[in-house]
């Protein structure tokens, strides 16, 4: 326990310099390149009055989002960055959206949904860019998986390998997100796979845009 505190504290310190002066541009700058985002929003589809919950919020984008597509859901975010949470609840007052989006700070890879949030399952848990992000991010999506209500799903997007694009693109763009201590997951669909298999769900993946990014939907049935 103690270890996996102090491992918490070393990343939530590690994503605050990180992103303590980029949170004021992460949205105008990444929109080029996190793709497969709003695709990923547009399956939600979470039924009336049902429960979203986002592991690794950052801004608040993407909750904003899918609050304006689906405004009879109530949505939820974590986030480990203190700094990321603390733009996402200036962008959703300025949205207008307090009264049905909650945040919290949260590890993604161990957290009590029902101490933060006051429930202990959603309809719907998703992960956008993320994985990407988040050292023991098996664990992450393992415990997206076990908030989930029966019938619920757990989307995912991030980026693939990107074996259908130039190698000089490809080996740029590697070069350029470990200098934000990114790491695309080479074996995240396998990973889906497996975790959907070990429970029992359902599990649909597979590349977006020439490999670029990759998409998983694990459904408990």
């Amino acid at each position: 326990m103690d270890e996996t505190r102090s491992q918490s504290g070393s990343s939530a310190a590690l994503m605050d310099s990180v992103y303590r002066n980029q949170r004021h541009i992460y949205d105008l700058t990444r929109k080029y390149y996190l793709l497969g985002r709003d695709r990923l929003i547009a399956r939600l589809l979470p039924p009336p009055g049902g429960a979203v919950l986002e592991l690794g919020c950052g801004t608040g984008r993407n909750l904003i989002e899918a609050a304006r597509l689906y405004p009879e859901a109530r949505f939820y975010g974590l986030d480990i960055s203190r700094e990321m949470l603390a733009t996402a609840e200036a962008n959703i007052r300025r949205a207008g959206l307090e009264d049905r989006i909650r945040l919290a700070c949260a590890d993604a890879s161990a957290f009590d949904a029902e101490a933060l949030f006051g429930r202990g399952s959603f309809d719907r848990v998703f992960m956008s860019y993320t994985l990407s992000m988040i050292p023991p991010w098996r664990e992450a999506m393992a415990a997206g998986l076990e908030v989930l209500a029966p019938g619920g799903q757990l989307s995912v997007v991030d980026f693939g390998q990107q074996e259908r694009l130039p190698g000089l693109f490809r080996r740029l763009l590697h070069a350029w997100l470990a200098k934000f201590h990114v790491t695309p997951r080479a074996d995240m669909l396998a990973a889906a796979h497996a975790l959907a298999a070990q429970h029992k769900a359902r599990c649909e993946a597979g590349p977006l845009y020439r490999g670029y990014s990759v998409w998983a939907e694990v459904t408990r049935v």
